[in-house]
C-alpha cells in the first residue's frame, strides 16, 4: 500500500499540489504548470494521486495512470465541506487529503477517451439542436409581426418558409434575404446532426452493450450511447435503484424524527441523461394509450405494463413510473451484459477499468459498490 498521497487542486494552467505521508500530514507544497506537472508525474515514485472529478480530471488521471500512480477522484460536492474558512489553492489541496481518507466518499471511475469522446457527441449535438429550436423561434416571431403564421412543428414550419416569402408581398427586401439565410443556417445545423446521429449510430451497431440497452422499451440509440459514455461502468450500482437515485428520479426526502417526507424527484443527477430516459418513458406511454385506445394489448415493458396516464396526471407525471422501470431493466441487462467476469480490483474503490470492444469498455467487471455516486456526474 502506497503511504504517499498527492492531492492535485487542478486548473488551467496552474497546479496545487499537496504532498502527503501515510498519516494524513502535509510534508511537502508544489506548484506547478502543465508541463512541470506532467514531469512530476513522470518522476515521481508510484503513489496515490486524488483529484476532483472537474474539468481535465479524467485526462490527467489517464495520463499519471500511465505513469503507475493510483488514481482516485473525488465528487467535488463531497470534498467542499473540508475545506476550512476561505477558500484558496492550498486549502483546495488540504481539503483534497482530508476527503480522501474518508472511507465513506465514494470514488469516480476514470472515464476512457472512447467514453469522454461519445459524451463530446452528444453535447454537440444537444448544441446544435438548441441553436436549430432558437432560430426557427425566432423566425416564427418576425414572420408573426408582419402577419404571417408558420404552421407546428419544427420540420413542418421550415419547410413552409420558402413558400411564406416568395408568397407575401409585404416583407421588406432585407428581411427576406435575413430570413433565407436564417433557414439555410437551420439546414445545415440539421445536416451536422444528422452527422452526429449517423455518427452515434455506427459506434452503437459496433458496441454490443448498445445493442442490448436498445432492446428495452423507451431506449433508442440516443439514450443507449449516452448511458454508455455517461455511466461506463453499470457494476458501480448494487441495483437499479441505486441507478435511478444516481440520476435523480427518486424523490427527494427530508425526514426527522421518525417522520418520513417525500417529495417531488431530487433531479440531482445528469439532466441531459434523465431528459432522455423520460422522454423514453412518455413515448411507451403514449404506445400503450394508443395500445388500449385501439382495443390491442399494451405493448409489454419489463418488468411490469405501462399504464395509460391517470385522470389528472397528464403523460409527463405518468413518464417516470416508466423511466424507473428502464433503469431497473437497464441495469440487469447491462449487468448481464456479453464479457468475460473478471476478479474485482485489489484496492477498496477501483480507479480504472480494463478495456474491451466498442465505446463503453466496462461490462466485465462483477462488483458491486456500495454508494450510487460512485460514477460522478
Amino acid at each position: 500500500m502506497e503511504s504517499t498521497t498527492i492531492a492535485v487542486d487542478l486548473a488551467k494552467s496552474v497546479f496545487e499540489v499537496a504532498v502527503a505521508n501515510g498519516r494524513g500530514q502535509i510534508v511537502e507544497r508544489k506548484r506547478f504548470g502543465r508541463a512541470s506537472f506532467r514531469r512530476c508525474l513522470e518522476t515521481r515514485p508510484a503513489s496515490r494521486v486524488v483529484m476532483e472529478a472537474c474539468a481535465t480530471a479524467h485526462y490527467w488521471g489517464r495520463v499519471a495512470q500511465e505513469h503507475g500512480h493510483r488514481v482516485t477522484l473525488l465528487p467535488p460536492n463531497y470534498v467542499r465541506p473540508y475545506v476550512r474558512r476561505n477558500k484558496t489553492d492550498q486549502a483546495d489541496a488540504e481539503a483534497l487529503v482530508d476527503a480522501s481518507r474518508s472511507e465513506r466518499i465514494p470514488a469516480v471511475p476514470v472515464k476512457r477517451a472512447e467514453q469522454q469522446a461519445l459524451i463530446a457527441l452528444h453535447r454537440m449535438r444537444e448544441q446544435w439542436m438548441t441553436t436549430r429550436t432558437a432560430r426557427i423561434n425566432a423566425m416564427r416571431g418576425l414572420l408573426r409581426e408582419h402577419g404571417l403564421n408558420l404552421p407546428c412543428g419544427a420540420q413542418t414550419a421550415v419547410l413552409a418558409v420558402p413558400a411564406l416569402l416568395d408568397s407575401s408581398t409585404e416583407l421588406p427586401v432585407a428581411l427576406r434575404r435575413v430570413l433565407a439565410s436564417v433557414r439555410e443556417e437551420i439546414r445545415a445545423l440539421e445536416d451536422r446532426i444528422a452527422e452526429v446521429d449517423r455518427e452515434l449510430g455506427n459506434l452503437a451497431a459496433a458496441d454490443p452493450v448498445c445493442q442490448q440497452l436498445q432492446t428495452i422499451p423507451g431506449i433508442g440509440q440516443l439514450a443507449a450511447t449516452a448511458l454508455v459514455g455517461t455511466v461506463g461502468h453499470i457494476h458501480a450500482f448494487r441495483r437499479g435503484r441505486e441507478f435511478a437515485s444516481w440520476l435523480g428520479l427518486t424523490p427527494r426526502e427530508y425526514s426527522s424524527g421518525g417522520r418520513r417526507r417525500l417529495g417531488h424527484i431530487s433531479k440531482r443527477g445528469d439532466r441531459y441523461l434523465r431528459l432522455l430516459l423520460t422522454h423514453g418513458g412518455r413515448a411507451v406511454v403514449l404506445a400503450a394509450a394508443r395500445g388500449q385506445r385501439a382495443g390491442g394489448p399494451p405493448a409489454p415493458c419489463a418488468p411490469g405494463r405501462p399504464r395509460a396516464p391517470a385522470r389528472g396526471g397528464g403523460p409527463r407525471r405518468a413518464a417516470g413510473e416508466p423511466a424507473g422501470r428502464c433503469l431497473d431493466s437497464t441495469s440487469g441487462r447491462w449487468r448481464c451484459g456479453p464479457g468475460p467476469t473478471s476478479t474485482r480490483p485489489s484496492s477498496r474503490w477501483p480507479t480504472s477499468w480494463p478495456a474491451s470492444s466498442g465505446p463503453s469498455g466496462h461490462a466485465t467487471w462483477r462488483s458491486s459498490p456500495r454508494d450510487s455516486d460512485r460514477n460522478g456526474c
